[in-house]
């Protein structure tokens, strides 16, 4: 009889794990086992994949002109991060320290991009950064400046598009954590002697870490492999390691290269993803 409750409980458990299995095996684990086959393998005139099997791919990967992408990509998601977070912050504290009848409609308002395209968005923020946009247009209209300022084309342009995309990633996991904090620990910390940003930093830091963390790694992550922003506000003159892959993959038709490299590129966000993973459980262990 228990034997058979089990076997019953068993079979319902993989019903309902079946759909999302199946949905991993066809749609990621097996397309991930094709691009490592073919990152290992050569190409032939027209680009396909072809035997024999060697590593020259991921050699090629770390010469120095695609291991400085590499870096580069990495500063600028690392810099995109702290820049989205600085941001973020007080645009989620403010949102949790307003009156309840508000608060839904702030998320509702930071949420509003979500209803666009990024793609859409992303001209957007080009129309109104290009030399005769509404920016330059006010600008030379207020007598800051004579000449158009060139902000398209530079890190600083996709930096920007990168932060107006990653924003909301940040505020809302921000929020949650914020939500829930007792201020009543921040009030204790205050009459115990802590100016403002000791107790910032020694009582709210550390507890909405679990927030930071989630914001962080939501905005790291799609920033190291983009490639619409980098495009449309790079002018093509900007390179990052999610262009040089559409690259490989598009023009170049080398799918053996730009398979190496996106594997490599996952190996970094896995890392990534392990390092908050284990930072957060040391957060939560001390808290």
């Amino acid at each position: 009889m228990m034997n058979a409750i089990r076997e019953r409980k068993r079979l319902q458990i993989f019903g309902l794990m079946f759909p999302g299995a199946f949905w991993l095996v066809v749609f990621f684990a097996l397309p991930l086992l094709v691009i490592f086959v073919i990152s290992f393998m050569a190409r032939d005139e027209l680009g396909s994949p072809v035997p024999p099997f060697s590593l020259d791919n991921y050699q090629q990967a770390f010469d120095s002109l695609y291991l400085n992408l590499f870096l580069f990509s990495l500063w600028i998601s690392l810099l995109t991060t702290v820049v989205t977070l600085l941001i973020s912050f007080p645009v989620a504290l403010y949102i949790a320290r307003s009156p309840k009848r508000w608060r839904n409609i702030l998320i509702f308002l930071v949420m509003i991009p979500f209803w666009t395209n990024f793609l859409v968005r992303t001209y957007a923020l080009q129309f109104l950064m290009r030399a005769n946009g509404p920016i330059n247009t006010l600008l030379q209209g207020l007598g800051v400046i004579q000449e158009p300022i060139s902000m398209l084309s530079t890190p600083v342009a996709v930096l920007i598009g990168l932060v107006y995309g990653e924003l909301p990633f940040m505020i809302l996991p921000l929020y949650a954590s914020l939500e829930k904090f007792d201020w009543a620990m921040f009030e204790a910390a205050q009459d115990l002697g802590a100016d403002m940003r000791r107790a910032f930093l020694r009582v709210m830091l550390p507890m909405t870490m679990p927030g930071v963390l989630a914001g962080s790694i939501l905005v790291f992550v799609p920033s190291v492999g983009s490639y619409i922003t980098v495009e449309l506000m790079g002018g093509g003159k900007i390179n990052m390691i999610g262009r040089v892959i559409a690259s490989q993959f598009g023009v170049a038709s080398n799918w053996p290269f730009g398979s190496a490299i996106s594997l490599l590129l996952m190996v970094v966000v896995t890392i990534a993803a392990l390092v908050y993973f284990r930072v957060g459980r040391g957060e939560r262990m001390a808290l």
